[in-house]
Order: C-alpha cells, then sequence, then structure tokens
C-alpha cells in the first residue's frame, strides 16, 4: 500500500532506500498537516536498528527541530531506552505513525494516518527491525488494526510481518500517570529478554 498521488489518483512509488524515501516524505504534501507544520518528522537512529518504536505523530518541539521524541516524552523514552534496555539511543530507530504534527497535540485523523502510514511501512522495510514497539493506543491501532485498549494488549508479543510487536504505554500517558511506570518497565525488561 502506497501513498495516492491526489492529482493523478495513482500510487505513489516508494524507493527502497532510507534516504531516498527521506527526500520524498520531506517533501509530502498529500494531507492537510503539511500545510500547518514546520518540519517534517521522518525518524531517526540506526538505519539496521534490531528495535524501533514507533509512536504516535510529532509535537511542538518535534516540529521545531525535526527529530522524533526530544520533548519531555522524548527524553523519557531515551531514560527507559538507556537506563532499561543498557543501550544507547542511537541503536534504535524511532518513528512516528504520521511524521507532521497535528495541531494541538490532537490525535491524527483516520486521513492522516492513512495518508502517511505507507510511509512508515517503507521505512519498517528497509529498517527491517526485529523487534517493533508500538508506543501507545494509536500506534498499536494503526500498525496492527486492532482496536483493543493498550491497557489489555501491553506486553503481549504479537506477530506482526514477520516480526515481533510488542505495544506498551506512550510517555506521554506515563508522565500523566507515573503509576503505569511499573508496567512499562516490565514490558522493557521483557523486550531486553529477546534483545
Amino acid at each position: 500500500m502506497n501513498p495516492i498521488d491526489l492529482e493523478t489518483n495513482a500510487p505513489l512509488t516508494l524507493p527502497n532506500d532510507l534516504e531516498a524515501l527521506r527526500a520524498i516524505v520531506l517533501e509530502c504534501h498529500l494531507c492537510d498537516l503539511s500545510k500547518t507544520r514546520k518540519n517534517v518528522v521522518f525518524g531517526e537512529g540506526n538505519p539496521h536498528a534490531k528495535l524501533m518504536f514507533i509512536g504516535e505523530g510529532p509535537g511542538a518541539t518535534e516540529d521545531e527541530t525535526g527529530r522524533p521524541f526530544v520533548g519531555r516524552a522524548g527524553q523519557l523514552l531515551t531514560k527507559m531506552i538507556e537506563n532499561v534496555l543498557e543501550i544507547p539511543r542511537s541503536e534504535v530507530y524511532i518513528a512516528n505513525i504520521v511524521k507532521c504534527r497535528p495541531p494541538n497535540n490532537r490525535v491524527p485523523t483516520p486521513q492522516e494516518a492513512q495518508t502517511c502510514i505507507p510511509y512508515l511501512f517503507k521505512q519498517i522495510e528497509i529498517i527491517d527491525p526485529e523487534i517493533l514497539v508500538a508506543l501507545g493506543t494509536t500506534s498499536y491501532r494503526w500498525l496492527t488494526g486492532d482496536n483493543t485498549p493498550i491497557s489489555k494488549v501491553r506486553g503481549q508479543i504479537i506477530s506482526f510481518r514477520g516480526k515481533k510487536l510488542i505495544p506498551t504505554f506512550h510517555p506521554s500517558y506515563l508522565l500523566r500517570n507515573p503509576s503505569k511506570k511499573k508496567e512499562a518497565y516490565e514490558d522493557l525488561l521483557k523486550i531486553k529478554e529477546m534483545l
């Protein structure tokens, strides 16, 4: 499934090279998020990572910098990666369902997510990680099509496109609900055992 060119209604062919894909995404104007963004947040990290984290979409700090997970939630994610998994953040790959910030940090609309998710699926195909971590309900739902609440599926190992997918709480949710950090810690320990 590739994005659709809105003028010709034909699928766009996406390249099998991460930098070529980045160049296409940086020029994307297929949905209205492109009208309000400051920067496209393509993703970053090791292009050969065994572990890939997938969030919902960029926030204000990410929109300013063009980098994923660099605000408060990103600082928590970095601590989770480096202190619990005991690997440098630079060794994983981090991306989002949508590459542009939804206004007021709202959840991406179905049209926005459907338009953008082929870019993410191509990133996953190119990077070819062994383990995907869906951060939060939105990420999990758009990856799998499953509407089960994250609280019911977190920590489970799910087969996804020949890879292992583990859903867990989004770091921003953990900042609002610190009592859930213990469960997220347990999920990370499970991931650590798999690395």
